[in-house]
């Protein structure tokens, strides 16, 4: 079974940094594609960025110059860094797994996601 669990949300001022973590089991993240989405209250899911298992990553433009995602195999845990964080950054993010292909950064989750950590940024 697999299961995705997020943690490193937070609250922080403008212009703060956090990195979030995204612990995967019972899924074999160094071959496929993972990353991360989110959601605001009354808006639209939006991807973040992802990476696959080539170990090439693409991000969202929310995501674009300031958010860093990557992987570390041997402790099957996936990360979000980010940067330089605005209050519109202000969601619930969620980290995905897509066992298939390679559309989380459309925001389009793929097979597996977690519960979320939230993230709420203040100007």
């Amino acid at each position: 079974q697999v299961q995705l669990v997020e943690s490193g949300g937070g609250s922080v001022q403008a212009g703060g940094s956090l990195r979030l973590s995204c612990l995967a089991s019972g899924y074999s993240e160094s071959s496929n594609c993972m990353g991360w989405f989110r959601q605001a209250p009354g808006k639209e899911r939006e991807g973040v960025g992802q990476i696959d298992g080539g170990g090439i990553t693409t991000y969202a433009d929310v995501g674009q110059g300031r958010f860093t995602i990557s992987k570390d195999n041997a402790n099957n845990t996936l990360y979000l860094q980010m940067n330089s964080l605005k209050p519109e950054d202000t969601a619930m993010y969620y980290c995905a797994a897509d066992a298939f292909g390679c559309t989380i950064v459309y925001g389009l989750p793929g097979s597996y996601w977690g519960q979320g950590t939230q993230v709420t940024v203040s100007s």
